[in-house]
């Protein structure tokens, strides 16, 4: 049987399926559109106020959308090729059908800025999009992925500031943009900075769910490596008895069978 036979189901959760290890192909295209898909998901974020603030232009955000809904497509479109029952894959994986009409949505209704209803579906979409990209980065709590969490925890905190400084007249640079972003991700609020105008009030919505879902990544990450070096030490003294208790047989029969040459 070739491999674009074999079954694609390896993990489902959340309305999203990853293909089997064992269809080597279909494995392969996810894995090469997992960061294109997740940096088209990341852009719709700037997208969302683009279409917020009357002040910028609405095509760029428009065309955002249908990026970042053409990448999600072709990426089902190059995983579901390599499956047996592509139809099947698409039914598996309907938070990403979901998301694309939203996308597609969003870029053709009016501007968020002169209707509450667009603004409400922009925020559906937006959410999903959260979803979608914490449910890609599940795979980095593994061992070894900390070092990826720690500097996507950066990037976020790093875009988060940015945002703030953008949106945020209270924030005078972009020392206390980062300040904000930091202490709304870790929903502290000290109080010295608060978001005030309604896009910074939004905007500090997607940083505590975005914030929140990273650095909780990064703790189950470090929870994880201790787990893991907890587990190796206790293989190592199961082995260290093993032998030992190997060793204790193996003398035992030799000292039988010296017995047993003597007699």
């Amino acid at each position: 049987m070739p491999h674009r036979k074999a079954s694609f189901l390896n993990t489902r959760s959340w309305g999203l399926a990853r293909p089997s290890p064992l269809n080597p192909a279909a494995a392969r295209a996810e894995r090469a559109w997992r960061w294109p898909v997740l940096i088209a998901l990341f852009a719709t974020i700037p997208a969302f106020y683009i279409e917020l603030l009357e002040n910028l232009p609405t095509p760029l955000a428009q065309a955002i959308y249908f990026a970042a809904a053409a990448i999600m497509c072709t990426s089902l479109w190059r995983v579901g090729r390599h499956v047996s029952h592509p139809r099947q894959y698409l039914r598996s994986n309907g938070l990403d059908l979901l998301l694309v009409l939203g996308l597609l949505t969003a870029a053709l209704i009016a501007p968020s800025a002169h209707s509450n209803v667009a603004l409400a579906v922009r925020l559906f979409v937006s959410m999903l999009t959260l979803v979608r990209m914490v449910w890609a980065l599940k795979s980095w709590v593994t061992r070894g992925g900390l070092g990826y969490l720690l500097s996507l925890a950066l990037l976020v905190l790093g875009f988060c500031g940015v945002g703030f400084w953008a949106l945020e007249p209270r924030a005078h640079d972009l020392g206390d943009g980062l300040w904000l972003a930091f202490t709304t991700a870790a929903t502290v609020g000290y109080g010295d900075i608060v978001p005030t105008t309604p896009a910074a009030k939004i905007f500090a919505v997607f940083v505590v769910l975005l914030g929140y879902a990273v650095l909780s990544l990064v703790t189950a990450a470090i929870a994880a490596m201790w787990v893991e070096s907890s587990e190796r030490h206790m293989e190592q003294d199961i082995l260290r008895d093993m032998h030992a208790q190997l060793r204790t047989v193996h003398e035992e029969l030799a000292a039988l069978r010296e017995e047993l040459t003597k007699k």
